[in-house]
């Protein structure tokens, strides 16, 4: 049976990045099947968490009507509430209705708790662990117990408008992160989402950016991460500021077939429709609705990365953008920031990243480690230095004199999202 949600989110993504309007939306039985192969072929056990607001007392769906409901039984005086659908390799999908959730109060603390991570006078504080763990409250506690019990490892969410830009990895249960327990990510859905498992023996990747815009801010960093990845790290190719060309980003994926694309520059997720969203090339922008005629989906890129963009916070259409930039690439995976992060925290978060995905058992998990290596302070600044798990990196002389010592807080690590295919 076909769960309502994943086809009216299907249908949501379809609509704003107008795709071909003839995608199969697969159901309950084929979505578990999925998740009984990666948990096979990768030894990581991974659940889908939908993520919605139904109207209160709404029946359950039936192709829910198999499901485990789990629910606190109160009168609800809002008109809507939030419901999670778990769905995982084996057992019925789980169903909690949470109440007293109305969507003007979900989305007002979403909105205040990305306001606590990013405001730089709070950059030393705990300011956001009340919203943290209210956010943990509604969205993960309700099914924590059976996801436990069924070893579930990786979480993929698939999340209702407004929903999509919460950084879900900084969720706190009063003792740790969500980040701690489960390796996250999300998907715009199942049926947009390309699942076959990733290969990247012999992957090369293509590692481009700008360090000077002539008008957005510099990314001074950008000069060290860019040659740190490919050839350092991964073999490949690199270029920087004058070659980081419209013409030469097509030309180099036209002469190869690199598995991975890493981008090292601003991008933007805007109001309106996917011409208004972009990556800013040197010599041009690379429009969102441009970016299925760069072929990356034939021969298919493994994963895009996008170290620093950020995402009009409580926007439907940004959040749109940003969570369907895998199938409107035509890559399998993404990874993305929610917000722009400082030069330094990209750079140490980015070459560890890159580090783990060598011997991590799915994408999501290496970009896990990333960030707890950014939390447990083991990638840090010492001595002018970069220091990440398994090298140090000389800073650019621009941010010499930097004050940040370490990326523990969330706003380092925290906007860094796997998009699509996580395994």
């Amino acid at each position: 049976m076909i769960f309502p949600a994943e086809e009216r989110f299907t249908s949501e993504f379809v609509n704003y990045l107008n795709l071909p309007p003839t995608r199969t939306i697969v159901t309950i039985e084929e979505t578990q099947n999925t998740l009984r192969t990666v948990a096979q072929s990768t030894g990581v056990k991974p659940a889908i968490v939908y993520i919605r607001f139904v109207p209160k007392g709404s029946p359950i769906d039936r192709a829910d009507s198999s499901s485990s409901i789990l629910r606190v039984e109160q009168q609800i005086p809002a008109s809507e509430e939030l419901e999670l659908v778990v769905i995982t390799p084996e057992g019925a999908p789980l169903r909690a209705r949470i109440p007293q959730t109305d969507r003007a109060v979900v989305m007002s603390a979403v909105q205040r708790f990305r306001n606590e991570l990013t405001n730089p006078v709070k950059r030393h504080t705990h300011s956001y662990l009340p919203l943290a763990q209210q956010l943990y409250r509604w969205m993960v506690e309700p099914i924590e117990i059976e996801l436990q019990a069924r070893g579930i490892q990786n979480l993929s969410f698939i999340s209702d408008a407004w929903l999509r830009s919460i950084p879900m990895a900084a969720l706190h249960d009063g003792k740790g992160f969500l980040v701690e327990r489960y390796s996250v990510g999300s998907m715009p859905s199942l049926s947009l989402t390309d699942t076959t498992a990733a290969n990247f023996k012999n992957t090369q990747v293509l590692a481009m950016g700008a360090s000077e815009f002539a008008d957005m801010s510099p990314l001074p960093a950008v000069k060290i991460e860019v040659p740190a990845i490919a050839p350092q790290e991964w073999p490949g190719k690199s270029f920087l500021n004058e070659d980081f060309t419209l013409a030469n980003l097509k030309a180099q994926r036209q002469g190869q077939a690199f598995g991975m694309i890493h981008l090292a520059t601003h991008a933007d997720f805007r109001s309106g429709s996917p011409s208004q969203s972009f990556i800013q090339l040197w010599d041009t922008k690379l429009r969102l609705d441009q970016l299925r005629q760069m072929g990356w989906h034939s021969p298919q890129v493994e994963l895009l990365v996008l170290s620093a963009c950020r995402t009009a916070v409580g926007d439907r259409e940004a959040e749109l953008g940003f969570g369907g930039l895998a199938v409107q690439a035509g890559v399998k995976s993404a990874v993305a920031t929610l917000w722009y992060i400082s030069d330094e925290g990209s750079l140490g978060l980015m070459a560890e990243f890159y580090a783990q995905l060598r011997t991590a058992p799915i994408k999501a998990e290496a970009l896990r480690q990333a960030q707890l290596a950014l939390l447990r302070q083991e990638v840090r600044i010492e001595g002018g230095m970069l220091r990440t798990s398994s090298r140090s990196l000389p800073l650019p002389p621009e941010l010499a004199n930097t004050d940040i010592q370490n990326f523990s807080h969330p706003y380092y690590w925290s906007a860094f999202r796997m998009i699509g295919n996580p395994w």
